[in-house]
């Protein structure tokens, strides 16, 4: 009997060590689904082939044909374009010094320019002149040093990581496709890839969108869930929604994380509205920086099969809402920034208004005037011909 019991004990241990080593059986199945993860959808870093398909077909009706006619018009966009590469680009405040960080800025937009032109006109100079500034910047390029090394990286990696996705998935001639993916891996995903908790929000929003795009563009599942996790930590510490409390939430890992400290980081905003940003209070223009940030990083993940918008679609809405009416010209409350704000939202919104109106219905009228009054958007740092690739686009 003693036996019986003594051995029922130690099969009862083992069964029981047994069931907490192993995982449920949902959790084993979605292990096993994560572990045969589904390949990432190219091209698929902001635009998607079925959107430039429409583009492509709509080039001669607006917004589209003025769009394009804007591009083709471009410096950025010339057959003649000659890249500026450099081994070491440092960056100061304000890009203060500037030792190769607008170059950088700039080239990486004309990649990015002389892409859409390849896929939209099916001619292959400019699919080589993209291959050509790529190939450039591939063969030199090792750091980013200066206090703004972290948001020249997300810059410049965003838009190459567009021009790269493009050439790579729709023109068959990149020889040194894996030369230029080494330095994406090894010279920009490092920096951006782990956010940046205790700067102004644009910052971190910036990163994400390299971050993710470059995750795509190296099939790297790993970095792109990453990404995913810095827009969800930092999209809901940077657009204040009523539902959060009496005062903003703090970013996870952030060192402001009391009231007082948070007001500060808010630049000293003490009301807070549904749609107020971390740099309302700061300007329009960094603030619409990490707004069109955000909604980038929804676009990506939206091509991967995740749907960020679900999640982050009333503070996006808001937060366009409430900067378009006032950079329209509404009255600035006396209870915001002191009663005084400084405009200048840029060609930010085209993308997030897409997505929330076009495509999920989504009334925004203060947000369409201003989208429609800016058209075609231009370019800007990272911000690049978001009219032709996504006004009114279905897909």
């Amino acid at each position: 009997m003693r036996l019986r019991l003594a051995l029922t004990a130690v099969l009862s241990a083992a069964t029981l060590t047994a069931a907490l080593q192993a995982p449920a059986a949902g959790h084993a199945a979605a292990a096993g689904r994560a572990g045969a993860a589904a390949p990432f959808n190219h091209p698929g870093v902001l635009v998607s082939r079925a959107q430039l398909d429409f583009v492509g077909a709509n080039l001669g009706n607006e917004p589209w044909k003025s769009a394009w006619s804007a591009l083709r018009a471009h410096s950025f966009a010339s057959l003649s374009y000659t890249p500026k590469p450099r081994a070491v680009v440092e960056c100061g405040p304000s890009s203060n010094p500037n030792h190769g960080c607008s170059d950088e800025r700039n080239d990486a937009m004309a990649a990015y320019a002389h892409a859409l032109q390849w896929y939209l006109t099916k001619d292959d100079r400019h699919a080589k002149k993209a291959v050509q500034i790529m190939d450039a910047w591939s063969a030199v390029i090792s750091s980013h040093t200066g206090h703004n090394a972290p948001l020249q990286t997300g810059w410049s990696g965003a838009s190459f990581s567009r021009a790269a996705e493009l050439i790579k998935h729709t023109y068959g001639g990149w020889s040194n496709a894996g030369r230029f993916a080494t330095a994406l891996r090894e010279v920009y995903l490092p920096t951006v890839v782990n956010g940046s908790a205790n700067t102004n929000g644009n910052w971190e929003l910036i990163m994400t969108d390299a971050a993710i795009g470059i995750a795509v563009f190296l099939d790297d599942r790993a970095s792109f869930d990453k990404a995913v996790q810095l827009w969800r930590n930092r999209l809901p510490a940077y657009v204040y929604l009523k539902t959060d409390g009496a005062y903003p939430k703090s970013r996870p890992g952030s060192k402001y994380d009391t009231r007082d400290e948070i007001i500060g980081y808010w630049h000293g905003q003490t009301t807070f509205v549904d749609g107020l940003a971390q740099e309302t209070c700061r300007d329009f223009g960094h603030t619409g920086w990490g707004i069109a940030a955000a909604a980038h990083v929804a676009e990506t993940a939206r091509h991967q099969g995740l749907d960020l918008y679900a999640e982050g679609k009333d503070r996006l809405r808001h937060a366009m809402g409430f900067h378009a009416g006032l950079q329209l010209g509404e009255p600035v409350p006396s209870w915001l920034c002191g009663g005084s704000v400084t405009p200048g939202l840029g060609p930010t919104f085209e993308v997030g208004y897409n997505a929330l109106h076009k495509r999920m219905g989504i009334g925004m009228s203060r947000t369409q005037r201003l989208v429609e009054q800016g058209r075609p958007a231009g370019v800007s740092h990272f911000l690049g011909w978001e009219t032709l690739t996504h006004a009114e686009n279905p897909h």
